[in-house]
């Protein structure tokens, strides 16, 4: 079992070293609904809501604590714009998981990369109680909103309170696994979610499987795998669901062994030489298209994909890290005391050759081509493009703009034209950056028009702010500044139905 102890001898240590802790991995446990007046002016169409999600504290006066960024406890954070009043009202809350009862009554026993596990309690996780702290990113899923994580066990929340109001876990006998990709891909043409599952057996396999808007799933195709990757996301275009199985791999006969085991995460292995495999299925047929093998990369985020040729040339961007390090490097001592080494990426296209450049595509019977290429090497984070460009060939991409070597959180955020190079970043408001979250304009001609979203952390002021800067210029239109510093959490979520209620 976990106390807050670990937390109060880093902070004990940070003082006697004359350090003050990060001030982006703190705990937040106040609670708060307000609304906040807006220095600027928003647009008069941006009427929705912003859903962010992210670790909202990692210890509880009198109960347990986390060692890793990633375990931290899931805070909901809402921001509804209200152009008519000039406001953007705000409400933040804890998910009441099960994870949360048990951090809170000191009986939590780990996480994804915290604290040991016995085989009693890693059958149960795998089996009949799976981990449900899903502190990644909200969606919706037909009328529900729900709070994912790499759990197959989804958290439904009431999108205007963000009270928990129970667990979905599918039973209409559709393939499901022990892990899932934390983040959906969305089809914006038919309004389709795409997941990709993991399940460990003794020949473990990825389960595509895709939900139409009315909540029917059906399976898409299985792949078998010797030893599961650890896989964040995937990519999705029109034709195709394109898995990178990353080098990081795991032998699930580890979990059946006796005894007290490491967290979840460490019983991944990184074995470079096998390279990274890169997985296309036919999103109609199941059909595995190509599976070519390229040099080991890792990353946790694809940033998009499309097509080109008729089909023939697959594109995905995807945020590279040099290796699997990166996960270790995000134990809170370690980002606590400014050492953020391994968190910095870079933007690199893959280009997927999938046919000889007349007739339909090749289906396997030659292995296909791969081509690489450096969109942005000089330091990113949590990449995003226009929910209007996903599954189809972008121009613009929006991320946090880390320093390179980095030895500090972002303190900016840029907008890169993937067709020119060009790069433009923002660092007012804030010193530290989070993920931009862009919003398209309703009828706007171009594709940058629209805003951007981001929350950035005044250390000084103990305060994080919400800007709204324009999607052309990159210059700020509007801002907002919370009543407290929220902690540097994921990811999040604009959704335009979610609107000013009357109690407001």
């Amino acid at each position: 079992m976990y106390s807050s102890q670990g937390h109060q001898d880093l902070a004990a240590a940070t003082r006697c070293n004359g350090m003050a802790p990060h001030p982006g991995f703190h705990s937040l446990h106040d609670e708060t609904t307000a609304s906040i007046p807006v220095t600027g002016g928003l647009p008069d169409w941006l009427r929705g809501s912003l859903i962010r999600n992210g670790p909202g504290a990692f210890s509880f006066p009198n109960g347990s604590s986390v060692d890793h960024w990633f375990d931290g406890f899931a805070m909901l954070y809402r921001f509804t714009f209200d152009p008519d009043g000039d406001a953007v009202h705000y409400r933040n809350r804890f998910l009441r998981t099960d994870a949360y009862e048990a951090a809170t009554s000191g009986e939590f026993e780990g996480g994804f990369a915290t604290g040991e596990t016995t085989l009693r309690s890693r059958l149960a996780t795998f089996l009949t109680d799976p981990y449900d702290n899903t502190n990644i990113i909200a969606e919706r899923f037909g009328r529900e909103y729900v709070a994912l994580t790499e759990s197959p066990r989804k958290v439904r929340f009431d999108p205007n309170t963000l009270e928990t109001t129970g667990h979905i876990e599918h039973d209409d006998g559709v393939p499901t696994g022990q892990l899932s990709c934390a983040h959906v891909k969305r089809d914006p043409t038919s309004g389709v979610l795409v997941n990709v599952d993991t399940a460990f057996g003794r020949t473990s396999q990825y389960h595509v499987t895709a939900m139409t808007p009315d909540g029917t799933r059906r399976h898409v195709g299985s792949v078998d795998t010797d030893q599961p990757s650890y896989m964040h996301s995937f990519a999705l275009t029109p034709r195709y669901v394109v898995l990178t199985e990353f080098p990081l791999r795991l032998d699930p006969r580890r979990f059946l062994k006796p005894g007290r085991q490491a967290p979840f995460i460490e019983q991944f292995e990184w074995e470079p030489d096998r390279g990274t495999r890169i997985i296309v299925m036919d999103r109609t047929t199941g059909t595995v298209v190509a599976e070519p093998v390229i040099d080991a990369v890792f990353g946790f985020h694809h940033v998009n994909a499309f097509e080109r040729d008729g089909g023939r040339e697959l594109v995905f961007d995807l945020e590279t890290v040099p290796d699997a390090t990166t996960i270790d490097s995000l134990y809170l001592d370690n980002l606590r005391a400014g050492e953020m080494g391994a968190i910095v990426g870079r933007i690199e296209r893959f280009t997927v050759d999938l046919g000889t450049g007349s007739g339909a595509p090749r289906y396997g019977d030659v292995d296909a081509a791969v081509s690489r290429e450096m969109l942005y090497p000089d330091g990113s984070a949590l990449p995003t493009v226009s929910p209007a460009r996903w599954c189809r060939p972008h121009r613009y991409v929006y991320a946090m703009g880390m320093d390179t070597p980095v030895t500090e959180w972002a303190r900016r955020v840029l907008k890169l034209d993937t067709d020119t190079g060009a790069v433009e970043t923002f660092d007012d408001g804030g010193d530290y950056f989070g993920e931009p979250v862009f919003v398209s304009a309703p009828n706007g001609d171009a594709e940058d028009d629209g805003v951007v979203l981001v929350v950035a952390l005044d250390a000084d002021a103990d305060r994080s702010r919400l800007l709204v800067l324009d999607g052309q210029t990159f210059t700020e239109r509007a801002r907002a500044t919370l009543p407290h510093a929220a902690p540097f959490d994921f990811h999040g979520r604009y959704f335009p139905e979610l609107r000013v209620a009357a109690d407001d």
